[in-house]
């Protein structure tokens, strides 16, 4: 059983006893797409501390390398509509393409769900999930892993509280070579991680987005790209470069400040965050020639608890349930994702400039996602 924001009683049993009490059983969750991502929300949600039973749903089940026995043994299914009686909530780890539908289909039956990245296709299908969700009291949470790893947090950290000086950009590579989608050139594929990860570093979302890229290899699709958010409310941009055509395996963000730099390397399991003590400054010894003096100081590696960033999430959402409350990644901030990659689709094919206000609907701007972000610096253009 699990009990709805509303109130209401599912299953024929009360709502008295939140999932993951003594005495309610726990939730029993089903992971919709099991292939390779999915197949990751099976095994950590099959682990999650409150969960009573996770239970895999795909056609292809039966035709799946260890996934057929699962069927026999209960814990599988070939369709939702056949899963959706024996089980409280849903992770949707299907093509995007998919998401609204497949989430719509969960929410209107009242389970709660989450959502793998991005939350929709477009903004509609985005505020077409939060509004149902909120019809049917239930939880809507999105599967923007990054913003529970310990790293991320910590870059979070030194940005907010002035570690690093004023802020003076963000810069952030996700390079590989491949893996080639069918369906999606690189900035859907690749970029909402990296507008996530900024978003949630800098508490609040961009004003415009420019974007450009290139097809080499694909025809249709850009295969590499950059893009460049500018965020006003905070006085600083940040640059995003996504490919699949590289030879390195690369996934890092580059927050620069006044005072000191700090570098998040995913690759890096010794050292994900490393803080450069370097910073250029105006020169105030007007006998030296150069304009700027330049500090080199340490540079250190803090320590950084690590724990399986799904496995944080896993816990956070079957937490959101059973409180009510609303997750760190709900619907809202999903949407705000989905509307830099539609304005950076629509930057590419107009080749400008693009306001996040043309493609957000009437009043759905999106406030600060951290509680009171840092001023604008004088000078900076917004």
């Amino acid at each position: 059983m699990v009990a709805h924001r509303n109130g209401s009683v599912q299953d024929g049993r009360t709502a008295g006893a939140p999932p993951g009490t003594p005495g309610s059983g726990g939730v029993r969750v089903g992971v919709v797409g099991v292939g390779y991502w999915g197949s990751k929300q099976l095994r950590v949600m099959s682990s999650t501390p409150g969960v009573s039973q996770a239970v895999a749903i795909d056609a292809r089940l039966p035709l799946l390398s260890g996934m057929a026995h699962l069927l026999a043994d209960g814990r599988g299914y070939t369709s939702l509509r056949a899963a959706l009686p024996y089980v409280d909530a849903v992770v949707v780890a299907t093509p995007p393409a998919t998401h609204v539908e497949v989430a719509l289909e969960a929410v209107r039956a009242g389970k709660h769900v989450l959502v793998e990245k991005p939350l929709a296709t477009s903004p509609g299908g985005a505020r077409q999930l939060i509004a149902a969700a909120r019809d049917a009291g239930v939880t809507l949470m999105v599967g923007h892993t990054f913003e529970y790893n310990g790293a991320v947090v910590m870059l979070r950290e030194l940005v907010q509280t002035q570690e690093l000086g004023d802020l003076y950009y963000l810069d952030s590579a996700r390079l590989n070579l491949g893996l080639y989608q069918s369906d999606v050139n690189v900035v859907s594929d690749l970029a909402p991680h990296d507008i996530s990860i900024a978003n949630y570093v800098l508490g609040t979302t961009p004003t415009s987005v420019r974007a450009w890229g290139s097809h080499h290899v694909d025809p249709v699709f850009e295969d590499v790209a950059h893009l460049e958010l500018d965020y006003a409310d905070a006085g600083v941009s940040a640059h995003i470069h996504v490919s699949w055509l590289d030879p390195r395996k690369v996934r890092q963000v580059t927050a620069v400040g006044s005072k000191k730099m700090a570098v998040y390397d995913d690759t890096n399991a010794a050292e994900r965050i490393r803080v450069h003590d370097k910073a250029v400054l105006p020169n105030t010894d007007r006998r030296s020639p150069s304009r700027f003096s330049y500090h080199h100081g340490a540079i250190t590696s803090p320590v950084v608890p690590f724990e399986e960033p799904l496995a944080v999430q896993a816990r956070h959402f079957v937490q959101c349930i059973a409180s009510g409350a609303s997750p760190r990644t709900d619907g809202a901030n999903g949407l705000a994702v989905v509307e830099v990659i539609e304005a950076a689709q629509l930057s590419l094919a107009q080749e400008r400039r693009v306001l996040l206000e043309e493609v957000a609907g009437p009043g759905s701007r999106a406030p600060a996602l951290v509680p009171q972000p840092r001023p604008a610096r004088a000078g900076v253009r917004d």
